[in-house]
Protein backbone atom coordinates (compact mmCIF):
# COMPACT_ATOMS: atom_id res chain seq x y z
CA UNK A 1 0.00 0.00 0.00
CA UNK A 2 2.85 2.46 1.00
CA UNK A 3 4.85 1.55 -2.59
CA UNK A 4 1.49 2.02 -4.60
CA UNK A 5 1.06 5.44 -1.88
CA UNK A 6 4.67 6.55 -2.90
CA UNK A 7 4.27 5.69 -7.02
CA UNK A 8 1.07 7.79 -7.27
CA UNK A 9 3.09 10.54 -5.36
CA UNK A 10 5.90 10.16 -7.77
CA UNK A 11 3.11 10.46 -11.07
CA UNK A 12 1.31 12.95 -9.80
CA UNK A 13 4.94 14.69 -9.05
CA UNK A 14 6.13 13.95 -12.79
CA UNK A 15 2.73 15.31 -13.92
CA UNK A 16 2.79 18.22 -12.22
CA UNK A 17 6.66 18.86 -13.74
CA UNK A 18 5.49 18.25 -17.23
CA UNK A 19 2.59 20.26 -17.36
CA UNK A 20 4.62 23.48 -15.91
CA UNK A 21 6.93 22.98 -18.06
CA UNK A 22 4.60 22.63 -20.99
CA UNK A 23 3.25 26.02 -19.62
CA UNK A 24 6.07 27.68 -19.86
CA UNK A 25 6.51 26.74 -23.19
CA UNK A 26 3.67 28.59 -24.20
CA UNK A 27 3.85 31.55 -22.28
CA UNK A 28 7.39 31.41 -24.00
CA UNK A 29 5.61 30.89 -27.43
CA UNK A 30 3.20 33.94 -27.14
CA UNK A 31 5.82 36.20 -25.88
CA UNK A 32 7.99 35.40 -28.88
CA UNK A 33 4.75 36.50 -31.12
CA UNK A 34 3.03 39.25 -29.68
CA UNK A 35 1.93 42.41 -31.12
CA UNK A 36 4.53 44.24 -29.43
CA UNK A 37 7.72 41.97 -30.97
CA UNK A 38 6.05 42.56 -34.66
CA UNK A 39 5.81 46.28 -33.63
CA UNK A 40 9.32 46.65 -32.96
CA UNK A 41 10.83 44.39 -35.66
CA UNK A 42 8.98 46.55 -37.97
CA UNK A 43 10.23 49.71 -36.50
CA UNK A 44 13.81 48.65 -35.70
CA UNK A 45 14.01 48.37 -39.54
CA UNK A 46 11.90 51.44 -40.11
CA UNK A 47 14.33 54.09 -38.04
CA UNK A 48 17.46 52.30 -39.68
CA UNK A 49 16.25 54.69 -42.89
CA UNK A 50 14.98 56.78 -40.81
CA UNK A 51 11.10 56.39 -41.48
CA UNK A 52 8.56 57.13 -38.89
CA UNK A 53 7.24 53.99 -36.61
CA UNK A 54 4.64 51.97 -37.43
CA UNK A 55 1.74 51.49 -34.62
CA UNK A 56 -0.49 48.04 -33.92
CA UNK A 57 -4.00 48.33 -35.85
CA UNK A 58 -6.55 45.97 -34.13
CA UNK A 59 -8.60 46.10 -37.33
CA UNK A 60 -5.70 45.04 -39.49
CA UNK A 61 -4.70 42.55 -36.96
CA UNK A 62 -8.12 40.71 -36.92
CA UNK A 63 -7.85 40.56 -41.00
CA UNK A 64 -4.35 38.82 -40.31
CA UNK A 65 -6.03 36.33 -38.36
CA UNK A 66 -9.00 35.82 -40.33
CA UNK A 67 -6.87 35.37 -43.03
CA UNK A 68 -4.10 33.22 -41.11
CA UNK A 69 -6.65 30.98 -40.26
CA UNK A 70 -7.94 30.14 -44.08
CA UNK A 71 -4.19 28.62 -44.17
CA UNK A 72 -3.98 26.54 -41.32
CA UNK A 73 -5.40 23.26 -43.87
CA UNK A 74 -2.72 24.06 -46.13
CA UNK A 75 0.11 26.50 -45.35
CA UNK A 76 0.32 27.95 -48.62
CA UNK A 77 2.10 30.52 -49.77
CA UNK A 78 -0.97 32.72 -50.84
CA UNK A 79 -1.36 36.61 -50.96
CA UNK A 80 -4.72 36.94 -49.65
CA UNK A 81 -5.86 39.42 -52.18
CA UNK A 82 -7.26 41.79 -49.58
CA UNK A 83 -7.00 45.68 -49.48
CA UNK A 84 -4.08 45.81 -47.36
CA UNK A 85 -0.07 45.72 -48.36
CA UNK A 86 0.98 41.76 -46.99
CA UNK A 87 3.97 40.14 -46.56
CA UNK A 88 3.39 36.27 -45.81
CA UNK A 89 6.00 33.52 -44.32
CA UNK A 90 5.93 30.13 -44.12
CA UNK A 91 8.75 27.78 -42.29
CA UNK A 92 8.20 23.63 -41.94
CA UNK A 93 8.63 23.80 -38.16
CA UNK A 94 6.34 25.34 -36.12
CA UNK A 95 8.66 26.94 -33.78
CA UNK A 96 8.74 30.03 -35.88
CA UNK A 97 8.29 33.58 -34.54
CA UNK A 98 6.68 36.39 -35.70
CA UNK A 99 10.09 38.07 -35.61
CA UNK A 100 11.60 35.44 -37.24
CA UNK A 101 9.50 36.16 -40.43
CA UNK A 102 10.29 40.06 -40.16
CA UNK A 103 13.96 38.96 -39.97
CA UNK A 104 14.05 37.23 -42.98
CA UNK A 105 11.82 39.79 -44.57
CA UNK A 106 14.41 42.83 -43.66
CA UNK A 107 17.32 40.54 -44.68
CA UNK A 108 15.94 41.26 -48.27
CA UNK A 109 17.51 44.71 -47.74
CA UNK A 110 20.61 43.56 -49.22
CA UNK A 111 19.26 43.49 -52.40
CA UNK A 112 17.19 46.54 -52.76
CA UNK A 113 19.09 49.57 -54.73
CA UNK A 114 17.27 52.57 -53.20
CA UNK A 115 19.10 54.73 -55.75
CA UNK A 116 17.80 52.94 -58.84
CA UNK A 117 14.47 51.92 -56.22
CA UNK A 118 15.26 48.51 -58.15
CA UNK A 119 15.97 44.97 -56.58
CA UNK A 120 19.26 42.94 -57.63
CA UNK A 121 18.47 40.68 -60.76
CA UNK A 122 16.95 37.68 -59.85
CA UNK A 123 16.05 38.31 -56.07
CA UNK A 124 13.05 39.78 -54.38
CA UNK A 125 13.53 43.00 -52.10
CA UNK A 126 9.62 43.70 -52.15
CA UNK A 127 8.96 42.38 -48.50
CA UNK A 128 11.32 44.78 -47.04
CA UNK A 129 10.33 47.39 -49.62
CA UNK A 130 6.96 46.66 -47.68
CA UNK A 131 8.27 47.17 -44.15
CA UNK A 132 9.82 50.26 -44.62
CA UNK A 133 6.95 51.95 -46.83
CA UNK A 134 6.53 55.52 -45.38
CA UNK A 135 3.16 55.48 -45.70
CA UNK A 136 2.14 52.49 -44.17
CA UNK A 137 1.70 52.87 -40.36
CA UNK A 138 -0.69 50.59 -39.29
CA UNK A 139 -0.07 47.25 -39.29
CA UNK A 140 -1.57 43.85 -37.40
CA UNK A 141 0.15 40.29 -37.83
CA UNK A 142 -0.69 37.07 -37.44
CA UNK A 143 1.07 33.12 -36.65
CA UNK A 144 -0.83 30.11 -36.89
CA UNK A 145 0.96 26.23 -36.42
CA UNK A 146 -0.81 24.54 -39.62
CA UNK A 147 -2.20 20.95 -39.83
CA UNK A 148 1.34 19.52 -41.29
CA UNK A 149 3.24 21.44 -38.33
CA UNK A 150 4.67 24.56 -40.19
CA UNK A 151 4.35 27.64 -39.38
CA UNK A 152 2.61 30.28 -41.04
CA UNK A 153 2.76 33.86 -40.56
CA UNK A 154 1.14 37.21 -42.08
CA UNK A 155 1.94 40.59 -41.62
CA UNK A 156 -0.86 43.46 -43.13
CA UNK A 157 -0.01 46.92 -43.62
CA UNK A 158 -2.68 50.13 -43.83
CA UNK A 159 -2.55 51.79 -45.84
CA UNK A 160 -0.64 49.51 -48.85
CA UNK A 161 3.11 50.19 -50.37
CA UNK A 162 4.76 48.75 -52.91
CA UNK A 163 3.41 51.18 -55.65
CA UNK A 164 5.40 51.06 -58.88
CA UNK A 165 7.51 53.69 -59.88
CA UNK A 166 7.20 54.92 -56.30
CA UNK A 167 9.80 54.90 -53.69
CA UNK A 168 9.06 53.27 -50.31
CA UNK A 169 11.38 56.22 -48.29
Amino acid sequence: MQTENSEMKSSALALTLILTMGLALVHVSLAQNSPQDYVNAHNTARSNVGVGPVAWDDQVASYAENYASQRIGDCQLMHSGGPYGENIYWSSGSEATGTDAVNAWVGEQQYYDHGSNSCAGGQQCGHYTQIVWRDSVRLGCARVTCNSGGTFITCNYSPPGNYEGQRPY
